[in-house]
C-alpha cells in the first residue's frame, strides 16, 4: 500500500483498488481522486498499464457487459475478471489506447471523429443541388410554395390555378374530356374560358372540338381572387394546388390577372436532367445508393498507375522518361510527340518533375497533333487479343485514382450538392484549420441557418477539438490506416469529447506520442476540459509538462517487473518531487539527468533528397549525414514522416533493388547511397501474431538456451535433442495444448474461457522434458524469468548472456522471455527489433536504421539505456536516423535536421540542419525555443 493510502486517508468519494494482483503487482492498494486528472508514471515495465488498463479498464467493461443481457454479451469484446480483492466507486470506464484501431481502407479521419456523418446531414438539409449545365439551383416546389406565392399577391388580383391539358395515348380529345368531366373538372382555358359540357355538346352535334392555333390550352382547377385569405380559404386552395399537381403529373401554372404565367413543378428536374434529392445515404461512400459505381466508395480503381509510366521523373520525355515508349516499334510513339513538340509547345527537353501540371496533363492527354500516353494505352486496350498487348499493359497496372469520381468516393449527384459553392467532397480535402475558417465564414439564409444550427454547433465543437489536440493538419479524407498511434488515439479523444458524457473514467495510455512539446500543452486543456464535465481522467504518461498539470501522481516502481509493481508515491507534483525513493522525481527536480555527449561525432559521408515536394514539402533539398546519429525533429505535422518514411526510405529501397511501397514526389537522391548496404526501418509494427512469438524466440536467443537443455547429462541419456525443448514443434511439447499452456473453451454468450492445460498444468512441455534441469531450473521455469533475471542465471553461458543482453540493454530487462508477442506494446515491439539488431554484433556492411518515435512508453530512466543502444550501433558503424520530439533525445544527436516552422500549409521547410547546440538560435524553430526552455 502507498504512504498516501491508508485506509484513514482514502475519501469514501475516491476509486479504491483493493489488493490488485495482475501481472506484477504485488498485491497492491491504490486510491484514485475522483473528477481530477491523474497521471500515473513510472519506469517502464513497472505495472503502469497492469494496473490502469489490465485491472482498473478491465474491472469497468466487466461490470457493464454482466448488466446486459446474454444475447448482447456475446458481440462484446471479452474481459477476464482482473485479478483484484475489490474496486470500490467504479464508475463507466472508456480505454482510449495508442493502437491504430483500423486497417479498413474505407475509414477515414471524418468517419473516426463523426464530423463526415454531420457533414452528410448538413448537405442533405441545407445543401443546394445545381446543375452542372447551366449553374443555376434544382428547386422542387410544393403546395405551400404555391399557396405562399398566392397570399403575396395584391388585393383584387385575379388568379386561375391551372395544369396544361394532355390527351393521352389511344384516347381521343372526346374520351379525355368525358373522364375530366367524370372526376370534376367542367372547365378548360385557352385564353378564354371554355365549358367542356358545351364542346361535348358541339361535337355530339358533329363540330368536334379544335384548339386554336398557336395557343396553349389548360385545365382550370380553381379560380381565385386575392385577399386577407381566412383559415378555411387556405384549405380549400391547398386542396385545389394538391390536385393541379396530381393532375399535371407533377407541373402547374398560376395565371395571375390573365397577363402573368408562374410556373410550379413538383419534379426534381432542371435542364431536362432528373436529379436525386439530397438525402444523407446519398453522400456515404459506404452505402451502395451513395458510392462512386466505379470504386464502389475506394477512391482508387485498378488503372495505369503513373510512378510505372514514369518512373524516373528526373528525365525528361526527350531522355525517354516514359518507359512504355521504347523499342522498335513503341518508340514511334515518343518520335511523334517529340515532332509535334514545336506546334503544341512541349517543352521535350524539361524534366518530368520540372513541368507544370498543364503540361503534365498534355503528355497525358495530349493535344493536336501529338497523341499522349493516354491515347498509348487506349490503343494497347484495342489489341489486347494479341499476348504481348496483355503482357505490356500488365506492366503498367496498378492501384490509381477513379477516373469517374476523382478520388471523392461519391456517386456524381452527390458532388452536384453544394453549400456556399462546395461540394462535400471538397471540404473533406481541406485541412483541419481551413475547414474551421470555412465555417466560421460559411454565410447561409435565414432558413437554412435555422435548419443546420444544431449540426453547425457538432461540427465546430469536433473541429476544434481536433485544432486542440494538435491535429489541424489532417484532412477529413485521410485514411485512418495511415495514421501514427498517437494520431489515432487523440483522434479517438474528439470523440469521446464530442459526446459530453459525464461521471466517467477515462483512461490514455500515452496519449502525448507523436507530439511535439508545443502541442502537449493544448492537449492537457482538452483532458482539463474532460475533467471539467464531470469526469475522472487517468492518463498513463512519462511528459513532464502532463506531471506539472496534473492533480495527482502515482509513481509506480520503484523498477521493472519482478523489482516493481509497486506504488512508490502518491499525491500532486510536489509530493512526488520531494520523495526521495522516486526515480521519477529525481528526474523532475535535476537530481537525475540526462545528460548530452561532450562533443558530436564528425561525418563525411551522406545522402541528399533533391526537390523533395510529396504532401506539404515545400520542394526542399536535405542531406542526410552517415555514420553518425541524426534526428529529424519539428512539430507534429511538419513533413518528418512525409520526408523519411515516404521519401527517402521507398527510395534507397528502389535503388537497392529491393520491392517498395510508392515514392513520393522529388526531383532525385545522390550521394554515397553504394556505402549503405541495407535500410531497416523499425517502427511500432507487433513482432509476431501468434500467441507462441516472444521476444526470446525474436531475438534469436530461444536456440542458445535449447542448446543449453539439450547438453545436459539427462538429455543426452533420453535422447533429447534442442528441438525437443521448443513449443512450436511436435516432440517434446504438451500433445494435449499443443505448447500453449491453456486450452480455450469457446462459449456461446460468455467470454471465452481460458484453462489451465489438465495434462501439463500450464507448463507446455511433457513431464519428462520438464525433468531436464540446468542450475535447478527446467525450461518452464527460465521461460518465467525476466530478462534481467535471466542474465544473473546464464551467466557462465556466454552465448545466452550475448544474445539476451540486448534486450536489457534497450530497457527491456523486465520482460519475461517467455511473454507472448501480443501482449507487448509499440514500443516494446520496437525496442525488440532494435534488440534484434544490437544482438548480432559487429554485422557486415553498413545498415542505415530509421526508427519512428523509439521513446513510445519509455521513461526518463529508460531512455538513457535506449540511447546508449543507439550509440552503440553508431560505433559499430552503422547510421541512426530517428524522426522524435522528445527534446533529451534531440540533445543527445549529432546532428539535427528540423522542418517546420508550423503544420501543414505553413510547414514543409527546412528551417534548420546542423549540430544540435546551434538548433536555439534558430527564432523560427518551435523546436530551438522548447530546447532554450
Amino acid at each position: 500500500m502507498s504512504k498516501s493510502d491508508s485506509p484513514a486517508t482514502v475519501s469514501s468519494n475516491d476509486i479504491f483498488i483493493k489488493g490488485a494482483r495482475v501481472h506484477n503487482l504485488k498485491n497492491i492498494d491504490v486510491s484514485i481522486p475522483r473528477n481530477k486528472l491523474v497521471v500515473v508514471t513510472g519506469v517502464s515495465g513497472s505495472g503502469k498499464s497492469s494496473l490502469t488498463i489490465d485491472t482498473l479498464f478491465a474491472e469497468g467493461q466487466r461490470r457493464y457487459a454482466e448488466s446486459l443481457s446474454a444475447y448482447a454479451r456475446q458481440f462484446l469484446m471479452r474481459m477476464n475478471k482482473p485479478d483484484v480483492d475489490f474496486i470500490k466507486g467504479l464508475c463507466p470506464a472508456i480505454a482510449i489506447e495508442q493502437k491504430v484501431i483500423t486497417r479498413t481502407p474505407r475509414s477515414t479521419v471524418g468517419s473516426m471523429t463523426e464530423i463526415y456523418d454531420y457533414l452528410r446531414l448538413l448537405f442533405a438539409r441545407a445543401g443546394k443541388t445545381i446543375s452542372p449545365v447551366s449553374g443555376r439551383e434544382v428547386k422542387k416546389d410544393d403546395v405551400s410554395d404555391v399557396v405562399r406565392a398566392i397570399r403575396e399577391r395584391r388585393k383584387g388580383d385575379k388568379i386561375l390555378v391551372m395544369v396544361p391539358f394532355r390527351q393521352h395515348q389511344n384516347r381521343s380529345v372526346e374520351e379525355e374530356l368525358v373522364i375530366l368531366l367524370q372526376k370534376g373538372f367542367s372547365r378548360l382555358y385557352d385564353g378564354s374560358v371554355l365549358s367542356i359540357d358545351d364542346i361535348l355538346q358541339e361535337s355530339a352535334n358533329g363540330k368536334p372540338w379544335v384548339p386554336k392555333p398557336k395557343k396553349k390550352v389548360y385545365l382550370l382547377v380553381d379560380r381565385l381572387v386575392a385577399k386577407d385569405f381566412e383559415e378555411d380559404d387556405l384549405h380549400r386552395i391547398a386542396d385545389s394546388v394538391g390536385t393541379a399537381f396530381y393532375e399535371g403529373e407533377g407541373e402547374m401554372v398560376l395565371l395571375v390577372n390573365e397577363t402573368e404565367l408562374l410556373q410550379f413543378s413538383n419534379r426534381f428536374e432542371l435542364d431536362g436532367i432528373a436529379f436525386e434529392e439530397p438525402v444523407p445515404n446519398l453522400f456515404s461512400f459506404n452505402n451502395p445508393f451513395g458510392a462512386c459505381p466505379t470504386c464502389e466508395g475506394f477512391s482508387q480503381v485498378l488503372g495505369i498507375d503513373e510512378d510505372l509510366v514514369i518512373p524516373d521523373r528526373r528525365l525528361s520525355v526527350y531522355e525517354g522518361a516514359v518507359a512504355p515508349w521504347k523499342g522498335e516499334k513503341l518508340g514511334w510513339w515518343k518520335e511523334q510527340f517529340i515532332k509535334a513538340a514545336k506546334a503544341t509547345g512541349f517543352p521535350i527537353h524539361k524534366p518530368i518533375a520540372a513541368l507544370t501540371k498543364e503540361q503534365y496533363r498534355q503528355l497525358w492527354k495530349g493535344s493536336s497533333p501529338a497523341l499522349g500516353i493516354d491515347d498509348f494505352f487506349k490503343e494497347v486496350e484495342q489489341n489486347l487479343y494479341k499476348v504481348q498487348y496483355r503482357v505490356l499493359l500488365s506492366r503498367y497496372r496498378g492501384r490509381t485514382m477513379c477516373p469517374d469520381c476523382n478520388g471523392y468516393r461519391l456517386r456524381k449527384e452527390a458532388l452536384y450538392v453544394k453549400v456556399a459553392g462546395k461540394h462535400i467532397g471538397e471540404l473533406c480535402e481541406m485541412p483541419v484549420k481551413d475547414l474551421q475558417d470555412w465555417f466560421q465564414n460559411l454565410s447561409l439564409s435565414d432558413y437554412d441557418r435555422q435548419v443546420a444550427k444544431r449540426i453547425l454547433l457538432e461540427i465546430e465543437t469536433r473541429i476544434g477539438t481536433l485544432m486542440d489536440v494538435g491535429l489541424s493538419y489532417l484532412t477529413l479524407s485521410r485514411l485512418a490506416n495511415s495514421l501514427s498511434g498517437g494520431e489515432s488515439q487523440r483522434i479517438q479523444l474528439t470523440r469521446s469529447l464530442g459526446s459530453n458524457l459525464t461521471n466517467s473514467l477515462y483512461i490514455l495510455d500515452e496519449p502525448s506520442i507523436g507530439l511535439h512539446a508545443r502541442d502537449t500543452e493544448r492537449l492537457i486543456r482538452v483532458l482539463k476540459s474532460l475533467r471539467d464535465l464531470g469526469n475522472t481522467v487517468v492518463v498513463v504518461e512519462h511528459d513532464e509538462l502532463m506531471m506539472r498539470q496534473a492533480d495527482h501522481i502515482i509513481d509506480m516502481g520503484p523498477l521493472a517487473s519482478h523489482l516493481g509493481g509497486e506504488v512508490v508515491a502518491a499525491g500532486d507534483y510536489k509530493t512526488i518531487t520531494a520523495d526521495k525513493d522516486s526515480l521519477t522525481g529525481k528526474y523532475l527536480t535535476g537530481k537525475l539527468t540526462i545528460d548530452p555527449p561532450k562533443k558530436t561525432r564528425k561525418w563525411r559521408r551522406s545522402v541528399t533528397v533533391k526537390g523533395a515536394a510529396q504532401n506539404n514539402l515545400r520542394n526542399i533539398d536535405v542531406e542526410f549525414p552517415l555514420g553518425v546519429f541524426c534526428v529529424v525533429s519539428g512539430v507534429s505535422g511538419s513533413g518528418k514522416t512525409t520526408l523519411v518514411k515516404q521519401i527517402l526510405y521507398p527510395a534507397l529501397q528502389k535503388l537497392k533493388g529491393e520491392a517498395a511501397d510508392k515514392v513520393g514526389h522529388h526531383l532525385s537522391i545522390d550521394g554515397d547511397i553504394d556505402f549503405i548496404t541495407q535500410i531497416e526501418l523499425v517502427d511500432q509494427n507487433p513482432i509476431g501474431k501468434s500467441s507462441r512469438s516472444n521476444p526470446v524466440t525474436y531475438i534469436k536467443a530461444y536456440d542458445e538456451i535449447r542448446d543449453v537443455f539439450a547438453s545436459q547429462p539427462l538429455s543426452k541419456m533420453r535422447g533429447f535433442m534442442p528441438k525437443h525443448f521448443s513449443f512450436n514443434v511436435d516432440g517434446g511439447r504438451c500433445d494435449t495444448c499443443k505448447g500453449e499452456g491453456e486450452q480455450v473453451v469457446e462459449m456461446q454468450f460468455l467470454a471465452d474461457v481460458h484453462l489451465t492445460c489438465e495434462v501439463c498444468g500450464g507448463k507446455r512441455f511433457k513431464e519428462e522434458v520438464l525433468e531436464v534441469t540446468y542450475k535447478e531450473k527446467n525450461i518452464y521455469d527460465v521461460l518465467e524469468m525476466s530478462v534481467d533475471e535471466a542474465l544473473e542465471f546464464f551467466a557462465g553461458e556466454k552465448d545466452v548472456v550475448n544474445k539476451i543482453k540486448a534486450l536489457s540493454d534497450v530497457g527491456l530487462g523486465y520482460v519475461k522471455l517467455g511473454q507472448s508477442s501480443d501482449t507487448l506494446s509499440g514500443g516494446e515491439a520496437q525496442r525488440v527489433k532494435l534488440a534484434s539488431f544490437l544482438g548480432k554484433g559487429r554485422s557486415q556492411g553498413h545498415i542505415l536504421f530509421i526508427f519512428d518515435e523509439p521513446t513510445t512508453g519509455l521513461h526518463f530512466h529508460d531512455i538513457t539505456k535506449l540511447l546508449a543502444s543507439f550509440n552503440a550501433l553508431v560505433e559499430q558503424g552503422h547510421t541512426i536516423l530517428v524522426i522524435e520530439h522528445n527534446t533529451d533525445v534531440i540533445r543527445s544527436a549529432d546532428w539535427v535536421i528540423d522542418l517546420g516552422p508550423e503544420a501543414g500549409d505553413a510547414g514543409g521547410q527546412l528551417v534548420y540542419a546542423g549540430e544540435p547546440s546551434g538548433l536555439p538560435a534558430v527564432p523560427q524553430s518551435i523546436t530551438g525555443k522548447h530546447l532554450r526552455s
